[in-house]
């Protein structure tokens, strides 16, 4: 039961970090760049691979498929800890792609973020990894 728990939670912040990311990707400033310049210069220049779209659009669709990654992880892992936790846990497959993913969020975190995404993705690997521990003893 502790193992359910603990996976479940580390799926809700995954979740809720997807969440929030997809909100401000939206709404608000918290996503837009400081100099305004910068972001008039995206809207106008295509990335290399193409000139179907704009750095700026790319930024935003990144931004949004990123988050919406985030929110399937969150759901998938939560819903399989709390209504299916035999085939999860049973399941060396699920077990290590669940793991696999959030030390990779990890490692972006940790390389490229800032520390409250960084905070919640290393919270949510702990609450992770000790469910899967817990469930295997």
């Amino acid at each position: 039961m502790l193992s359910n728990a603990l996976v479940g939670l580390s799926a809700l912040i995954i979740m809720m970090l997807g969440f929030a990311h997809l909100i401000y990707t939206f709404s608000g400033s918290k996503l837009l760049p400081r100099d305004s310049a910068l972001q008039s210069e995206m809207k106008l220049v295509s990335p290399v691979i193409s000139d179907e779209t704009t750095m700026w659009k790319a930024w935003v669709g990144f931004n949004a498929s990123h988050s919406m990654g985030a929110i399937l992880f969150g759901l998938i892992f939560g819903y399989l800890a709390l209504a299916h936790p035999i085939l999860l846990f049973s399941s060396t497959f699920l077990s290590v792609v669940g793991f696999l993913m959030l030390a990779g969020l990890f490692t972006l975190g940790q390389r490229y973020w800032f520390s409250i995404p960084f905070r919640g993705i290393a919270i949510s690997l702990v609450c992770y990894t000790a469910g899967q521990v817990i469930a295997r003893l």
